[in-house]
């Protein structure tokens, strides 16, 4: 029937209009649809990536680009790949007019990505992972921890895949969800704007 043929599709929306704030405006959010009530499509985190044009203008002369990905299992059995991406910058009063990284500051800096992007992903379920990526987290969590090695800017998690997903549970769904609600905005998480839509 239909509602069986709505199930497992997946739909790629912007988070600007999830949010209703152009901030967002080059995140692209993956939901597949989990459950049909009515007129209510019930869905899950399914993915989330970078608009081409946003890629583009981070990539810019004089500075090293450096990029890491992990494969993970999340705290209620979700395995997701997740791509990070970051750029050097300029010390403080620097004169030299590029900031290029070593190979070995750039092997230092991808380890600190890999350990940092895996604790969250492990101690998180997909639900609290995705409430990170919005307020960007982990950005700022990098950022710190791979000062001392090199100044970075620019730090995002520019991707993120899902690769295996646990027995469907509707309850589950349903808790997410809370218990099948119309509504549409997302709840606010302290000291943000918004965060990810009810139904991610």
């Amino acid at each position: 029937n239909a509602a069986d043929s709505l199930k497992g599709r997946v739909v790629e929306v912007c988070l600007a209009d999830l949010q209703g704030s152009e901030d967002h405006s080059f995140r692209k959010v993956k939901l597949r649809v989990d459950e049909v009530q009515g007129k209510n499509l019930l869905t899950n985190f399914h993915g989330m990536d970078f608009t081409t044009d946003k890629l583009r203008s981070m990539v810019r002369k004089w500075q090293t680009l450096i990029e890491a990905n992990v494969t993970v299992k999340t705290s209620d059995d979700y395995v997701i790949r997740i791509f990070a991406i970051a750029f050097t910058r300029k010390q403080a009063n620097q004169v030299k007019r590029h900031s290029y990284a070593q190979s070995s500051h750039i092997r230092a800096i991808r380890k600190v990505i890999s350990e940092i992007l895996t604790k969250e992903v492990q101690n998180s379920t997909l639900a609290q992972l995705t409430s990170k990526l919005i307020p960007e987290v982990i950005n700022k969590e990098i950022e710190n921890a791979t000062k001392d090695i090199f100044p970075l800017q620019n730090v995002h998690v520019r991707k993120v895949k899902l690769l295996k997903q646990p027995k469907f549970d509707v309850g589950a769904l349903m808790a997410l969800h809370g218990e099948g609600s119309a509504e549409e905005k997302g709840k606010k998480v302290a000291g943000f704007k918004d965060e990810v839509l009810e139904t991610v």
